[in-house]
Protein backbone atom coordinates (compact mmCIF):
# COMPACT_ATOMS: atom_id res chain seq x y z
CA UNK A 1 0.00 0.00 0.00
CA UNK A 2 1.19 3.43 -1.29
CA UNK A 3 1.80 6.34 1.64
CA UNK A 4 -0.57 8.38 -1.11
CA UNK A 5 -3.77 6.21 0.67
CA UNK A 6 -2.61 5.05 3.96
CA UNK A 7 -3.18 7.68 6.00
CA UNK A 8 -5.30 7.10 8.24
CA UNK A 9 -2.66 4.77 9.83
CA UNK A 10 0.11 2.18 9.44
CA UNK A 11 -2.39 -0.36 7.70
CA UNK A 12 -5.25 0.95 5.17
CA UNK A 13 -8.89 -0.05 6.04
CA UNK A 14 -9.39 -2.66 3.59
CA UNK A 15 -6.53 -4.79 4.63
CA UNK A 16 -7.55 -7.34 7.28
CA UNK A 17 -5.57 -7.29 10.78
CA UNK A 18 -2.68 -9.66 10.63
CA UNK A 19 -1.74 -8.87 14.27
CA UNK A 20 -0.65 -11.93 16.50
CA UNK A 21 -1.63 -10.33 19.38
CA UNK A 22 -2.96 -12.13 22.66
CA UNK A 23 -3.90 -10.95 25.83
CA UNK A 24 -1.81 -11.95 28.69
CA UNK A 25 -3.74 -10.41 31.62
CA UNK A 26 -6.93 -10.98 33.55
CA UNK A 27 -9.27 -8.56 31.90
CA UNK A 28 -11.95 -8.29 34.65
CA UNK A 29 -8.53 -7.74 37.46
CA UNK A 30 -7.63 -5.29 35.25
CA UNK A 31 -11.06 -3.12 35.54
CA UNK A 32 -11.19 -3.66 39.00
CA UNK A 33 -8.14 -2.36 39.55
CA UNK A 34 -8.05 0.32 37.93
CA UNK A 35 -12.02 1.33 38.96
CA UNK A 36 -11.05 3.50 41.38
CA UNK A 37 -8.68 5.28 38.97
CA UNK A 38 -11.68 5.48 36.41
CA UNK A 39 -13.90 7.58 39.12
CA UNK A 40 -11.15 10.00 40.03
CA UNK A 41 -10.88 10.83 36.28
CA UNK A 42 -14.76 10.63 35.29
CA UNK A 43 -15.39 13.70 38.64
CA UNK A 44 -12.15 15.55 37.05
CA UNK A 45 -14.00 15.54 33.63
CA UNK A 46 -17.53 16.40 34.93
CA UNK A 47 -15.69 19.68 36.53
CA UNK A 48 -13.73 20.45 33.43
CA UNK A 49 -16.31 20.13 30.80
CA UNK A 50 -18.70 23.32 29.82
CA UNK A 51 -22.40 22.67 28.97
CA UNK A 52 -23.11 24.04 25.42
CA UNK A 53 -26.37 23.72 23.11
CA UNK A 54 -25.81 23.12 19.53
CA UNK A 55 -28.25 25.45 18.39
CA UNK A 56 -25.99 28.60 19.73
CA UNK A 57 -24.38 27.97 17.12
CA UNK A 58 -26.07 27.44 13.91
CA UNK A 59 -27.03 30.89 11.57
CA UNK A 60 -30.59 29.45 11.70
CA UNK A 61 -31.18 33.21 9.72
CA UNK A 62 -29.65 31.38 6.66
CA UNK A 63 -32.19 28.60 6.98
CA UNK A 64 -34.45 27.96 3.56
CA UNK A 65 -37.18 25.18 2.98
CA UNK A 66 -36.12 22.77 0.86
CA UNK A 67 -39.27 22.03 -0.85
CA UNK A 68 -39.46 25.81 -2.20
CA UNK A 69 -35.41 26.35 -2.70
CA UNK A 70 -34.50 22.48 -3.69
CA UNK A 71 -30.82 21.92 -2.77
CA UNK A 72 -28.56 22.88 -5.85
CA UNK A 73 -24.52 21.92 -6.47
CA UNK A 74 -23.62 25.61 -6.86
CA UNK A 75 -24.82 27.17 -3.44
CA UNK A 76 -22.20 25.63 -0.72
CA UNK A 77 -19.57 27.84 0.28
CA UNK A 78 -17.04 25.40 1.34
CA UNK A 79 -14.81 24.37 -1.20
CA UNK A 80 -15.04 20.31 -2.28
CA UNK A 81 -11.87 19.16 -0.71
CA UNK A 82 -13.88 20.52 3.13
CA UNK A 83 -17.11 19.67 2.02
CA UNK A 84 -15.62 16.14 1.78
CA UNK A 85 -14.04 16.60 5.55
CA UNK A 86 -17.14 18.04 6.87
CA UNK A 87 -19.20 15.06 5.03
CA UNK A 88 -17.01 12.17 6.29
CA UNK A 89 -16.64 13.92 9.94
CA UNK A 90 -20.49 14.22 10.09
CA UNK A 91 -20.63 10.11 9.28
CA UNK A 92 -17.97 9.42 11.21
CA UNK A 93 -20.07 11.12 14.89
CA UNK A 94 -23.47 9.51 13.13
CA UNK A 95 -21.80 5.85 13.84
CA UNK A 96 -22.05 6.76 17.69
CA UNK A 97 -24.89 3.79 18.38
CA UNK A 98 -21.84 1.06 17.80
CA UNK A 99 -19.32 3.53 19.22
CA UNK A 100 -21.54 2.97 22.11
CA UNK A 101 -22.29 -0.55 22.15
CA UNK A 102 -18.07 -1.66 21.41
CA UNK A 103 -17.15 0.77 24.70
CA UNK A 104 -19.97 -0.29 26.88
CA UNK A 105 -18.95 -4.46 25.84
CA UNK A 106 -14.95 -3.31 26.79
CA UNK A 107 -15.62 -0.92 30.01
CA UNK A 108 -19.16 -0.64 30.77
CA UNK A 109 -21.25 -3.93 31.98
CA UNK A 110 -20.72 -3.41 35.56
CA UNK A 111 -22.57 -0.81 37.92
CA UNK A 112 -19.84 1.25 38.51
CA UNK A 113 -17.30 4.55 37.74
CA UNK A 114 -16.59 2.67 34.07
CA UNK A 115 -20.81 2.37 33.64
CA UNK A 116 -20.99 6.04 34.24
CA UNK A 117 -18.23 7.17 32.05
CA UNK A 118 -19.40 5.34 28.81
CA UNK A 119 -23.27 6.94 29.61
CA UNK A 120 -21.73 10.62 30.10
CA UNK A 121 -19.33 9.89 27.18
CA UNK A 122 -21.94 9.03 25.04
CA UNK A 123 -24.14 11.73 26.07
CA UNK A 124 -21.25 14.23 25.31
CA UNK A 125 -20.52 12.65 21.68
CA UNK A 126 -24.68 12.87 21.02
CA UNK A 127 -24.18 16.64 20.65
CA UNK A 128 -21.48 16.47 17.38
CA UNK A 129 -24.00 15.15 15.32
CA UNK A 130 -26.41 17.43 16.18
CA UNK A 131 -24.77 20.54 15.42
CA UNK A 132 -22.57 19.65 12.86
CA UNK A 133 -25.94 18.42 10.40
CA UNK A 134 -27.64 21.88 11.23
CA UNK A 135 -24.69 23.45 10.29
CA UNK A 136 -24.47 21.71 6.45
CA UNK A 137 -27.87 21.88 6.36
CA UNK A 138 -28.87 25.11 7.11
CA UNK A 139 -25.91 26.62 4.79
CA UNK A 140 -26.62 24.20 2.31
CA UNK A 141 -22.88 23.38 2.09
CA UNK A 142 -24.14 19.77 1.42
CA UNK A 143 -26.53 17.91 -0.72
CA UNK A 144 -29.25 17.06 2.10
CA UNK A 145 -30.30 13.87 -0.09
CA UNK A 146 -26.58 12.69 0.00
CA UNK A 147 -25.85 12.86 3.27
CA UNK A 148 -29.18 11.27 4.60
CA UNK A 149 -28.21 8.06 2.53
CA UNK A 150 -24.55 8.18 3.46
CA UNK A 151 -25.63 7.95 7.34
CA UNK A 152 -27.99 5.24 6.21
CA UNK A 153 -25.36 3.19 4.66
CA UNK A 154 -22.65 4.02 7.30
CA UNK A 155 -25.30 3.25 10.65
CA UNK A 156 -26.69 -0.09 9.03
CA UNK A 157 -23.05 -0.84 8.45
CA UNK A 158 -22.69 -0.14 11.83
CA UNK A 159 -18.51 -0.69 13.45
CA UNK A 160 -17.30 -3.01 15.67
CA UNK A 161 -13.73 -3.18 16.84
CA UNK A 162 -13.43 -6.93 16.48
CA UNK A 163 -13.55 -7.56 20.08
CA UNK A 164 -10.66 -5.52 21.76
CA UNK A 165 -10.22 -6.65 24.64
CA UNK A 166 -9.91 -3.87 27.50
CA UNK A 167 -6.19 -2.69 27.28
CA UNK A 168 -6.33 -2.63 23.40
CA UNK A 169 -9.68 -0.84 23.53
CA UNK A 170 -7.75 1.35 25.99
CA UNK A 171 -5.40 2.57 23.67
CA UNK A 172 -7.48 2.84 20.50
CA UNK A 173 -10.13 5.08 22.04
CA UNK A 174 -7.43 7.49 23.24
CA UNK A 175 -5.19 7.16 19.81
CA UNK A 176 -9.39 7.22 18.20
CA UNK A 177 -10.24 10.80 20.49
CA UNK A 178 -6.83 12.51 19.79
CA UNK A 179 -7.25 11.55 16.25
CA UNK A 180 -10.91 12.92 15.97
CA UNK A 181 -9.78 15.64 17.86
CA UNK A 182 -6.90 16.94 15.25
CA UNK A 183 -9.03 15.97 12.36
CA UNK A 184 -12.19 18.27 13.60
CA UNK A 185 -10.18 21.33 14.42
CA UNK A 186 -7.79 21.00 11.21
CA UNK A 187 -11.32 20.76 9.41
CA UNK A 188 -12.95 23.95 10.96
CA UNK A 189 -9.44 25.85 9.98
CA UNK A 190 -9.36 24.77 6.61
CA UNK A 191 -13.18 25.48 5.35
CA UNK A 192 -12.15 29.57 5.93
CA UNK A 193 -15.48 29.67 7.16
CA UNK A 194 -15.98 31.21 10.99
CA UNK A 195 -18.68 29.56 12.24
CA UNK A 196 -17.37 26.08 10.71
CA UNK A 197 -14.30 27.19 12.71
CA UNK A 198 -16.18 27.77 15.84
CA UNK A 199 -18.15 24.20 15.70
CA UNK A 200 -15.08 22.32 15.12
CA UNK A 201 -13.43 24.31 17.86
CA UNK A 202 -16.28 23.47 20.23
CA UNK A 203 -16.59 19.90 19.16
CA UNK A 204 -12.64 19.49 19.11
CA UNK A 205 -12.68 20.78 23.03
CA UNK A 206 -14.50 17.79 24.08
CA UNK A 207 -12.91 15.34 21.94
CA UNK A 208 -9.75 16.84 23.74
CA UNK A 209 -11.46 15.91 27.60
CA UNK A 210 -12.32 12.20 26.27
CA UNK A 211 -8.69 11.57 25.33
CA UNK A 212 -7.43 13.13 28.76
CA UNK A 213 -9.57 10.51 30.38
CA UNK A 214 -8.43 7.83 28.13
CA UNK A 215 -4.75 8.59 28.06
CA UNK A 216 -5.13 9.07 31.61
CA UNK A 217 -6.57 5.81 32.38
CA UNK A 218 -4.20 3.89 30.11
CA UNK A 219 -1.28 5.41 31.93
CA UNK A 220 -2.62 4.45 35.29
CA UNK A 221 -2.85 0.79 33.94
CA UNK A 222 0.76 1.49 33.09
CA UNK A 223 1.58 0.93 36.48
CA UNK A 224 -0.17 -2.10 37.12
CA UNK A 225 0.63 -4.15 34.19
CA UNK A 226 3.31 -2.38 31.57
CA UNK A 227 4.16 -5.50 29.90
CA UNK A 228 0.55 -6.17 28.64
CA UNK A 229 0.06 -2.48 28.35
CA UNK A 230 2.50 -2.11 25.59
CA UNK A 231 1.63 -5.39 24.00
CA UNK A 232 -1.62 -3.77 23.53
CA UNK A 233 -0.50 -0.29 22.75
CA UNK A 234 1.63 -1.97 20.27
CA UNK A 235 -1.02 -3.95 18.49
CA UNK A 236 -3.40 -1.09 18.01
CA UNK A 237 -0.87 1.21 16.43
CA UNK A 238 0.01 -1.26 13.86
CA UNK A 239 -3.76 -2.43 13.15
CA UNK A 240 -4.90 0.87 13.62
CA UNK A 241 -7.89 2.65 11.35
CA UNK A 242 -10.12 5.41 11.94
CA UNK A 243 -14.35 4.31 12.81
CA UNK A 244 -15.34 5.89 9.19
CA UNK A 245 -13.41 3.44 7.80
CA UNK A 246 -16.80 1.94 7.40
CA UNK A 247 -18.42 4.59 4.78
CA UNK A 248 -18.49 4.06 1.00
CA UNK A 249 -16.21 5.78 -0.96
CA UNK A 250 -13.71 6.32 2.48
CA UNK A 251 -10.98 5.76 0.18
CA UNK A 252 -11.15 8.03 -2.01
CA UNK A 253 -12.32 10.98 0.39
CA UNK A 254 -9.95 10.66 2.55
CA UNK A 255 -7.09 10.63 -0.04
CA UNK A 256 -8.51 14.14 -0.71
CA UNK A 257 -8.23 14.89 3.58
CA UNK A 258 -4.62 13.85 3.23
CA UNK A 259 -4.01 15.85 -0.24
CA UNK A 260 -4.98 18.68 1.80
CA UNK A 261 -2.79 18.31 4.50
CA UNK A 262 -6.08 18.10 6.76
CA UNK A 263 -5.27 14.66 7.96
CA UNK A 264 -2.40 12.38 6.68
CA UNK A 265 0.61 9.93 7.69
CA UNK A 266 2.58 12.96 9.32
CA UNK A 267 -0.02 14.32 11.08
CA UNK A 268 -0.78 10.51 12.53
CA UNK A 269 2.77 10.20 13.23
CA UNK A 270 3.71 13.58 14.91
CA UNK A 271 0.10 14.50 15.99
CA UNK A 272 -1.45 11.69 17.27
CA UNK A 273 1.00 8.49 17.65
CA UNK A 274 3.96 10.25 19.62
CA UNK A 275 2.33 12.51 22.01
CA UNK A 276 0.43 9.86 23.08
CA UNK A 277 3.36 7.91 24.02
CA UNK A 278 5.53 10.05 25.30
CA UNK A 279 2.97 10.90 27.81
CA UNK A 280 2.52 7.03 28.52
CA UNK A 281 6.66 6.97 28.81
CA UNK A 282 6.15 4.05 27.03
CA UNK A 283 10.06 3.50 25.42
CA UNK A 284 11.65 4.98 29.32
CA UNK A 285 9.24 1.79 30.86
CA UNK A 286 11.18 -0.74 33.09
CA UNK A 287 10.21 -3.97 34.51
CA UNK A 288 8.90 -5.38 31.07
CA UNK A 289 8.99 -9.08 30.52
CA UNK A 290 10.84 -10.45 27.40
CA UNK A 291 7.98 -10.72 25.42
CA UNK A 292 6.92 -7.02 25.85
CA UNK A 293 10.52 -6.12 25.65
CA UNK A 294 10.26 -7.67 22.17
CA UNK A 295 6.95 -5.73 21.19
CA UNK A 296 8.33 -2.57 22.17
CA UNK A 297 11.34 -3.45 19.67
CA UNK A 298 9.04 -4.09 16.89
CA UNK A 299 6.81 -0.54 17.74
CA UNK A 300 9.94 1.35 17.38
CA UNK A 301 10.27 -0.40 13.91
CA UNK A 302 6.60 0.32 13.12
CA UNK A 303 7.35 4.07 13.82
CA UNK A 304 9.98 4.45 12.17
CA UNK A 305 8.85 2.84 9.09
CA UNK A 306 5.70 4.93 9.19
CA UNK A 307 8.03 8.10 9.61
CA UNK A 308 9.38 7.40 6.32
CA UNK A 309 6.26 6.73 4.39
CA UNK A 310 5.01 10.09 5.84
CA UNK A 311 7.90 11.87 4.61
CA UNK A 312 7.60 10.00 0.90
CA UNK A 313 4.35 10.99 1.24
CA UNK A 314 5.14 14.89 1.73
CA UNK A 315 7.49 14.84 -1.01
CA UNK A 316 5.27 13.37 -3.53
CA UNK A 317 2.22 15.73 -2.40
CA UNK A 318 5.19 18.72 -2.97
CA UNK A 319 6.32 17.58 -6.15
CA UNK A 320 1.91 17.16 -7.44
CA UNK A 321 1.76 20.86 -5.52
CA UNK A 322 4.93 22.53 -7.81
CA UNK A 323 3.91 20.53 -11.24
CA UNK A 324 0.38 21.99 -10.56
CA UNK A 325 1.08 25.31 -9.87
CA UNK A 326 3.87 25.30 -12.93
CA UNK A 327 0.81 24.09 -14.95
CA UNK A 328 -0.63 27.14 -13.98
CA UNK A 329 1.76 29.52 -14.85
CA UNK A 330 2.24 28.56 -17.86
CA UNK A 331 -1.52 28.27 -18.59
CA UNK A 332 -1.66 31.86 -17.34
CA UNK A 333 1.13 33.09 -19.65
CA UNK A 334 -0.15 31.05 -22.61
CA UNK A 335 -3.45 33.36 -22.11
CA UNK A 336 -1.75 36.36 -22.15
Amino acid sequence: MSADDSHTGPRGHEESSVSTYVPRYDQNQMLAELEPEAERLLNRHLTMTQEWFPHDYIPYSEGRDFDKDPWTPDQPRLDGVARTAFFVNLLTEDNLPSYHREVYRMFGQTDSAWRNWVHRWTAEEGRHSIVLRDYLVVTRNVDPVALERGRMQVMEDGYETDNKDTLRGMAYVAFQELATRISHRNTGRYSGDPVADRIMARISADENLHMVFYRDILTAAMQVNPSAVVEAVKAEIEDFEMPGAVMDDFRRMSVQIAEAGIYDLRVHHDDILWPLLRHLRLFDATGLDAQAEQAREELGASLSKLDAMATRFEEKRAARRERRAAGGAVTSGTSA
